[in-house]
């Protein structure tokens, strides 16, 4: 049997449905599988006058966490993570980055608790934690998009280009708007995770090279190689490697993961522009404000750097005002 652990929210209505049927609490534990201290402690601290109710139990429970987490920080503290949240930092990404940059010790836990206590009183933080949700698997073993005229395949790029050792691989993608209306195009460089956003009013293959080579035009000096899925919209790879001197290479049918990089980026990108999102009536500036989101967040695989600030050595701003 385990020793003590913190109990949830829908624990806690087992509880109460479990006395309720006259359980003792040693039975409860073994129900629940906890250990018996954990439900003695559970009904010892957090009944009320009225007895044991799950939603008020939970609520003195995350009272006494919150209390817990601001002791160990100083009232001018809270603000500036306060104002990481709200730049869609995540507890761990906050958390790493004060210990580097600032010299603040502070658990993501502590953040954490933060956020459900803030969210407990009707507060919004919650509302900037990324959803993670499940990828589907896709199923099927030939490609009924049709060839590309011309295509090179990634088995031809470089090795260098999969040791993310030097700036300058990009992965291409795109992502279709509601009722496949309207779309942007997405690049993610693989060493430095910078990332860049267009839309487009068509997905058709002009568009989507018009895009790129207006993207990756002003830094064409640190485009070395491009890869692409095989979508239709990149028929016109060749006029994009000859605008920006590059090679342009496209992975294997259905297989993701070796773009994964623009991949995760593009999930991301869900948080701010979520699936059946009418891009009719997203504006370029949004998107623009998207982009400068990701590239001033701070990644753990780059030491809890932004993007910009190893691609550009730009510090993010916001984190800097404190």
């Amino acid at each position: 049997m385990r020793g003590y652990t913190q109990l949830v929210h829908e624990q806690r209505y087992q509880i109460y449905a479990l006395m309720k049927a006259d359980h003792t609490q040693t039975e409860i534990a073994e129900i629940l599988g906890v250990h018996k201290s954990t439900i003695s402690r559970e009904l010892r601290r957090n009944c009320g006058l009225r007895g044991y109710r799950p939603k008020q139990a939970h609520g003195l429970a995350m009272d006494r966490q919150a209390n817990r987490a601001t002791a160990h920080l100083s009232d001018s503290t809270w603000p500036l993570v306060d104002s990481l949240l709200r730049e869609d930092w995540s507890p761990e990404q906050i958390s790493c980055w004060l210990k580097l940059f600032k010299n603040m010790s502070i658990s993501h836990e502590w953040i954490y608790q933060y956020i459900y206590q803030d969210k407990l009183y009707g507060g919004t933080l919650h509302q900037h934690l990324r959803c993670k949700k499940k990828r589907r698997k896709r199923y099927g073993s030939y490609d009924r998009r049709g060839q590309i005229i011309n295509r090179v395949s990634i088995d031809e790029r470089p090795a260098i280009v999969d040791k993310r050792k030097r700036i300058g691989d990009w992965e291409l993608d795109t992502v279709i708007g509601k009722a496949h209306k309207q779309a942007i195009v997405t690049i993610t460089e693989r060493k430095t995770h910078l990332s860049l956003i267009r839309k487009v009013k068509f997905k058709t293959a002009e568009n989507v090279a018009d895009a790129i080579i207006e993207l990756l035009g002003p830094m064409k000096k640190w485009v070395k190689t491009l890869t692409a899925d095989n979508g239709k919209e990149f028929a016109f790879h060749e006029r994009i490697a000859k605008a920006l001197n590059a090679k342009f290479y496209f992975a294997h049918p259905y297989s993701s993961w070796e773009r994964g990089l623009n991949e995760n980026t593009n999930g991301l990108i869900r948080q701010y522009l979520p699936k059946k999102t009418d891009f009719k009536k997203v504006t370029q500036k949004q998107i623009d404000n998207v982009m400068e989101k990701l590239n001033n967040r701070p990644r753990k695989c780059l030491g809890f750097k932004t993007p910009n600030q190893v691609f550009f050595g730009i510090n993010p701003t916001v984190a800097l005002q404190s």
